[in-house]
């Protein structure tokens, strides 16, 4: 996971030579390693959606038959692993085009001190301490989700049958558009080269370090948007594209306006949901 400039790889066979000065670059091995990741995790949404009887994926035979609860009120392991790898590969799709920019910004540095000589650590390290965060907020999902599942807030097709509680998620997420915590978290993505410049480690631990509290910034920031999944459903591909493009978009900007705007749409989404709710049970009027 060491690497340094200046190597001479004419010893190597031609093809072999060509892989050991891509893999020599940070930049490129910071790309190929979000790309791989990033498009390893929407392979696998896409093999679930895939057997998905609904269009985009909202619901499917294959989730309905593995994450119901049992009769005595446990879940399977067939549906608790399912639902655990489901959110692992949510997290990888939506969350590593996010962290693009933080990771190409390490291997930015990394590239300019291996040109100096000096010993860096692969973007590869940081980038599993990254995922590694993510990895377990899709544990912790997984356990929120199988529990208002037990509470009959989401249904076998892992939609919610609440609208108080899709509406109910939708306005705490968009009032924490505005808290202190997601602005704090956010200028810490939005600025990753003061970070690194200020914790530059060149050990495997520390890199890998970095890679963690980065990680911490990212779920700081992005986690009451993650869980507006469970509202829309949890395997609707329009929604985790959507929430995905927002996120990634919200890190490149400066400023408020942009974050602002998403919660003030969400808290009126989630009012929206609430009062047709209530309209679509309110008694008729009598003439």
């Amino acid at each position: 996971m060491t690497q340094t400039a200046g190597h001479n790889f004419d010893h190597l066979p031609f093809a072999a030579a060509g892989l050991a000065q891509v893999l020599a670059r940070p930049k490129a091995v910071a790309a190929a390693c979000v790309i791989a990741l990033a498009g390893l995790g929407w392979s696998y949404l896409a093999l679930l959606v895939a057997y998905s009887d609904e269009p985009f994926g909202f619901g499917g035979s294959l989730v309905r038959t593995l994450c119901r609860p049992l009769p005595e009120g446990s879940w399977n392991a067939g549906g608790v692993t399912l639902v655990a790898s489901m959110w692992s590969a949510m997290t990888l799709a939506m969350m590593l085009p996010s962290a693009a920019p933080m990771i190409l910004t390490y291997a930015g540095i990394a590239d300019t001190a291996a040109r100096k000589g000096e010993r860096i650590i692969s973007p590869v390290v940081l980038t599993f301490g990254y995922v590694g965060v993510w990895l377990g907020f899709a544990l912790l999902a997984t356990v929120v989700q199988m529990t208002i599942t037990q509470e009959a807030l989401l249904d076998s097709g892992v939609t919610s049958s609440s609208s108080l509680f899709a509406g109910a998620v939708f306005i705490g997420a968009g009032f924490y558009q505005f808290s202190a915590l997601k602005h704090a978290c956010l200028t810490r993505c939005r600025q990753p080269f003061s970070f690194f410049f200020s914790n530059w480690a060149t050990t495997l631990h520390g890199v890998f370090r970095l890679g963690i509290k980065q990680g911490l910034y990212c779920i700081g920031c992005c986690w009451a948007m993650m869980l507006v999944m469970l509202a829309v459903g949890v395997m609707n591909a329009v929604w985790m594209a959507a929430l995905g493009v927002v996120m990634t978009v919200e890190k490149m900007l400066t400023g408020r306006r942009f974050t602002n705007a998403i919660g003030i749409a969400l808290i009126v989404g989630g009012a929206g949901i609430i009062l047709a709710a209530f309209a679509g049970h309110w008694p008729a009027q009598a003439r």
